[in-house]
Order: C-alpha cells, then structure tokens, then sequence
C-alpha cells in the first residue's frame, strides 16, 4: 500500500510557491485516498492503513541501514498542540531504536546562543544508515523570534532586523542543500491544526490531571498570537520548499488521518531514495565464506 503521487503532491508546497495555508482544510484532504470497508469507521479505516505503513517502514528502515550510503532526516513543526509528539510516537513505532535518533528542540542554551542558529542542529543529524528526528528544529529561528522580534540580538540595530528573515531562509537552503548532496534526504511536515480543535486539546490537558505535565502556560500566551504565528509559517515553508527537501502540509485536527498520511509520505520517501543491499567487496566475501564453512565443520547438535 502506498499514496498516489497526486495525493503527495497535494500535500506538498511546490517549490516557488505559496504555502496557502487558508485554502487547505485541517481535517482533511480533496483527494480521495482512504477507503473506507463497510462496517468501519474513516478514523478506524485510518488506523488499519497506518498499521499497514508502519510495516513497510520497518523494512525499509532496515534496507535503510543495510544500504549503508544515506540517512533521513524528518522535521516536525506545527503550533502547541499540534500532535508532533504523538505522530512520532504512532508513526515510528516499531522501528529499531538503533537506527532513530529524536532531537527535541526548546529555548536556545547559553552554549547554544554562542553559535550560529544551526549549529545545535547540526551536532543531532543521523548517520548514513540512521533515521533522525527533529522536534522542532532550526525553523524556530524564523518562526518564534520573527513573532517575538525581541528575542533577537538586542545588539542588532532595528533597521537590519527585516534583512534577519530573508538571510536565514537562505542559511536554511544552503544547509539542507549540502545535506541532500551528502546523502541526508530531508523530509520535513507542518501538523495543519485549527484554532478550535488547539483550543480543545488544551482544555482537555486541563480537563484530565494525568496530562497536566503537557500544559504549559505559555501555550496559553502563545495562542495570542496565532494569526502572527501562521503569517510567519506561509512565509516559511513558501520560501524554504524545495526538490530535495519538501514541505509537507498535513492536516492535524483529526490524529488518524494526520498519522496515516504522516507514515505514507515517509514511505514514499524511503522508497524514491532507491536504498539497496551493497554486494560485499572481495575481503568481506571471502570473510563470510569462511565463517560458513568453519560454522559447516561444526557437528551437528
């Protein structure tokens, strides 16, 4: 099982052009790609096609690493309350955890705020043969301090200030660039969620004591400024979609459907960067043919 290209493609933002965050829906997408069996429900027909994904990506995580020569890397944004951590959570169960580094990023450190914005990024990427994921990521650096312009170098004159964005977003090309002619393919997905369906995943954090610990009152600050925070998300994801690293928009109102489309589109990555098992060099072929006959002249039981 797999998504149609027209499915992907209506996820992606098209390099060169705009994100249209207002023209798509949160809770689901125009094309039509859940079948749904009689007797099921669309979230229940949702959970039996992620379970299908998560099994592909299994096996592709261990081509991944077998193959040896590349990595991938997925980026995760969205507002607070989007799900990033229960789509990681759904969608990478079951994969080695050898292969999967998770990087989470919150406010900068001391050490961190001594470095350009990307190198607390940089010292988390995957190894080639390994899956990295990024929890939030450097994008924070054109998302949070472009609403909060404040958090910037209080040093930076004002008038520089409006150059920051543009500049950044090409640090943030140039970098994802080196990474693809390296090897890291770079996969990277906004969780689309409404404000109504934030606002009910607040009030149930508050509603339920056993997921106080996820409420934080700054979501509660934070959500003041969603119109900023979405002006700031088209502007980015129209300006840094790429060939070789692709926005995704996905919609997160309804978690299911968001997991489900999520797990498809890493398939469909895992699959196009044409992963193979190396044939062994003649040191290591002649290495395992040993080891197969010292096993052979063992006696049996």
């Amino acid at each position: 099982m797999r998504l149609s290209e027209h499915v992907v493609k209506e996820l992606a933002v098209l390099p060169g052009k705009t994100a249209g965050l207002d023209q798509r829906h949160t809770d689901r997408i125009a094309a039509d790609w859940l079948s749904v069996p009689a007797g099921q429900t669309g979230k229940q027909a949702a959970t039996s096609l992620l379970e299908e994904f998560r099994g592909r990506l299994v096996s592709l995580q261990e081509l991944l690493h077998a193959d040896g020569s590349q990595a991938l890397l997925l980026i995760f944004q969205g507002l607070d309350a989007a799900g990033k951590d229960g789509t990681i959570s759904h969608v990478l169960a079951g994969i080695n955890p050898q292969g999967l580094h998770v990087a989470s990023f919150k406010q900068p450190s001391a050490e961190e705020l001594r470095h350009d914005f990307l190198w607390r990024a940089a010292i988390r990427l995957p190894e080639r043969g390994e899956i990295g994921v990024f929890n939030r990521s450097y994008y924070e650096d054109v998302l949070v301090v472009r609403v909060h312009p404040q958090l910037l170098d209080p040093a930076r004159p004002p008038q520089h200030q409006s150059r920051v964005w543009t500049a950044r977003f090409e640090d943030i090309n140039a970098f994802e660039r080196h990474l693809s002619r390296n090897g890291t393919t770079v996969v990277k997905f906004f969780l689309h969620v409404s404000a109504a369906e934030q606002r009910r995943r607040l009030l149930e954090r508050l509603a339920d004591p056993s997921k106080h610990w996820k409420f934080s009152a700054a979501d509660l600050a934070e959500r003041e400024y969603l119109d900023e925070y979405r002006l700031a998300y088209a502007e980015a994801l129209a300006a840094t979609s790429t060939a070789h690293a692709p926005w995704y928009v996905i919609p997160a109102d309804d978690k299911p459907v968001m997991r489900a489309l999520v797990a498809g589109v890493l398939v469909h990555t895992l699959e196009a960067m044409n992963l193979a098992v190396r044939e062994p060099d003649p040191a290591h072929r002649a290495a395992l043919e040993a080891a197969r006959a010292r096993l052979l002249a063992e006696p049996e039981g």
